[in-house]
Parts: structure tokens; sequence; C-alpha cells
């Protein structure tokens, strides 16, 4: 079985067919998982109205005319703001594969998936997925976080596994990020993300294997990463003159005239040489990717052979180029159970079965880079060896 777990922050004109198209054609997923956060846009509520179109446009597209069942989970409802998450959550199932099985977390049981079906607006009362929005005092900066996770449970070959969409919390300023190491948001981010764990892995459902993709919005170490690459500049502060509040830092080469190497305010991350992000993958950066390290004991994941996913121009002419907003990072990831990773067939030969990559490197897809991950499932993985695994058992 080939599995194929792609993910975007997703406006309708941000994923153009021809990739997905590209994807599709490339990896031939039998089983195909698409995870967006901030579905609609940022500004939502004047995009929402496209939605319904961009939705059934991909659903009858022929990228997907092999693909003869679908679920389709979008979280439209942005007039709750206790509820809405701007979530969205699409699931392709190839026609070649028979006795599917999703979970009715209500039922407690799996049921056969057939035809295709579009959920949307109130979430919270579909038995098929558990969706929450994490609480406001999570992240208090942020009045209207729309921040949360999605999960819904699958069984295929007698395989059952977690598929959770995941949105967490950004990091407010990047003055607040600099100071400390880690930052601040990184211990919000780190207390959200043990929440989700938690919750999937309580008392109430069966233990199964699982996957946690979508915008963990991960930075790298900011003071670290500032420190390395200014370890030779000198530091200016400016101060707001009402409130005496740092409002920007701006580091200089000691010689060569003084040279600007890095203006850091709020929303600004201006450094003079952005070839540093995206040389070699960014590889010489990913000593400073370290908040997945808190949960090395709950959560694997494969090498980043890609560079940072965000934060990319939103100019159509600037595909490769990073906005000066904040520090390039690894926000966009996919994540698993230890396993889950045991599920994923190796290979046997040269072939390269598993990847782990990004989408339309060149091309501007938003301010995020897709990234997925395209696998093989042997068939019974998930048995354990004393006894049959009994998830598909229609109840």
């Amino acid at each position: 079985l080939r599995t194929l777990f792609p993910l975007h922050s997703l406006l309708p004109h941000h994923l153009p067919f021809i990739h997905l198209h590209w994807v599709v054609h490339a990896h031939k997923p039998h089983f195909m998982a698409l995870h967006c956060q901030e579905f609609g846009g940022k500004n939502y509520e004047a995009s929402m109205s496209h939605v319904d179109k961009f939705v059934k446009e991909l659903l009858s597209s022929d990228a997907m005319k092999d693909y003869n069942r679908a679920r389709v989970y979008l979280d439209e409802n942005y007039k709750s703001q206790e509820h809405f998450t701007a979530l969205g959550s699409f699931y392709f199932l190839h026609e070649s594969l028979k006795n599917i099985y999703q979970f009715d977390f209500k039922a407690k049981k799996y049921k056969k998936v057939t035809g295709k079906e579009i959920y949307s607006d109130t979430l919270e009362s579909t038995p098929m997925l558990e969706k929450e929005k994490f609480p406001q005092d999570y992240f208090p900066e942020c009045k209207w976080s729309r921040k949360g996770f999605i999960r819904t449970r699958w069984c295929i070959t007698d395989c059952a596994f977690d598929l959770v969409n995941i949105h967490l919390f950004h990091d407010a300023s990047n003055l607040i990020a600099w100071e400390t190491s880690p930052s601040v948001y990184s211990g919000i981010r780190h207390k959200a993300l043990g929440y989700v764990l938690d919750r999937i892995i309580d008392q109430r459902f069966e233990k199964v294997s699982y996957f946690v993709f979508g915008d963990f919005n991960f930075r790298l170490d900011a003071k670290a990463v500032v420190e390395t690459l200014c370890a030779k500049a000198t530091m200016q502060t400016i101060r707001a003159a009402d409130t005496n509040e740092v409002v920007k830092l701006i580091f200089r080469e000691s010689d060569n005239d003084r040279k600007v190497m890095l203006q850091l305010e709020k929303k600004l991350f201006d450094y003079f040489n952005q070839d540093v992000f995206r040389d070699n993958n960014g590889t010489a950066l990913l000593e400073f990717d370290r908040e997945l390290s808190v949960f090395k004991d709950r959560l694997y994941e494969l090498d980043i052979s890609f560079p940072p996913s965000y934060p990319y121009s939103e100019d159509s002419s600037q595909g490769r180029q990073y906005m000066n907003t904040r520090c390039p990072a690894w926000c966009d990831r996919i994540l698993m159970s230890h396993s889950a990773k045991e599920l994923i067939l190796k290979s046997e030969n040269d072939e390269k079965i598993v990847i782990y990559d990004h989408i339309g490197p060149n091309v501007c897809m938003g301010d995020h880079k897709p990234v997925f991950l395209s696998f093989r499932i042997a068939a019974g993985a998930g048995k354990p060896i004393a006894n049959v695994h009994k998830c598909c058992v229609v109840q």
C-alpha cells in the first residue's frame, strides 16, 4: 500500500492543480491524506465563499479520477470564535483499495468507507472525527487564535492508525523570541503539542499508531541563530521615545564600513544574506531546530532534506525568496509515533520507498511550502505477532 501524506496552509489559489497532479502522478498513492491550515486564507471571511467551489473542482479533477471514495472535513464556521480552527482535512481512497474503514468515535466502532462526502461548518457534531481548539489562555497575546487539531482514525489492510491535523502557535514577536533560549513561544507550543499527544493516547479508545502533521510553527532557536549569524557584529538597540521599549535591534559588522548584517523588529527579520537558509537545504541551521527534541521519546521524524518551509514570499514571481518577516524555519512537519515508524515498510532493494520532501521549490505556493511523506505499508503490518488485530471487525 503506497500512502501519501501531504500538507499545506491552503488558500484556494495556493495549491494549483498542476502541482497536485504532479504529486499524484509521481507517487501514485492508494491512500492520500491532505491536511490544510488556515483554510480559506487569513482573510477567511472574504475568501470562504471560494472554498466550496475549490473543493468540488478538486474532487472532480483529472488527477483524482481514480479515487472513488473521499472524505473532506472543513472547519468553515468562522462566526463561532469559540470553536473555529480553519482546519481542513482531505482523504482520498484509490479505487483499487478494498475494505477501508473509518472509526466512529461516538459509536466506538469502524464503518466501511463508501462514496464521497463533505462535512463543513459545525464539525463538533461529526462522530467520525475529534476536533478541539486550544483554550485561549494558552496564547493570551492572540485574542482570536484559530489554533487547534482534528483527529481521524482509519483501518487499512488490518492496520489501524490515527491521522492528526495540527496547527500550533506562532511567534508573535521576533524581539521576544530572541530574548531567551528556548523562547517563551517554544514553551507554549510544547504545552499545546503535549496536550494533543496526551489526548490521542488517553483511555477512551484503543491505542493505535499515529501520524501528526500540519503547521507546528516550530522555529529555530532565535537567540542561538542570531548569536551565530552575527558573532562578529556589534548590536545597536533602538527604543521608543515615549515608552523606552526596545523596538529595533541592528547588528553591524565591526569593520567593512559597519555594514548592516541583521535588522530585528517585532515582525522584521532582515538578514543580509538569504543564501544561508537555502544553501544545501539550510542544513547548517538544523542544529538550531530544537523544539522536537523535547518529544524524542514520543515522536519520530525522518531526516529533513529540504529547506525551511516558511516564510516564503507571496509574490508569484519570487518562488524561492523568503520574506523578511521571520527567521526561516521548518514550521511544516510530518511526525509519527514510534509504533507508526515500524509500520513503514523498509526498502528491500535500491528503490527509494520512503520520501520526505517539499513541493514546488521554485513556485509560489503561499507563505508555506507544502511538505509530504510518501511510504508503503506492508499488508498486515498492524497485526501484533501474538494475536490478530481486530480493528477492522465491524460491530
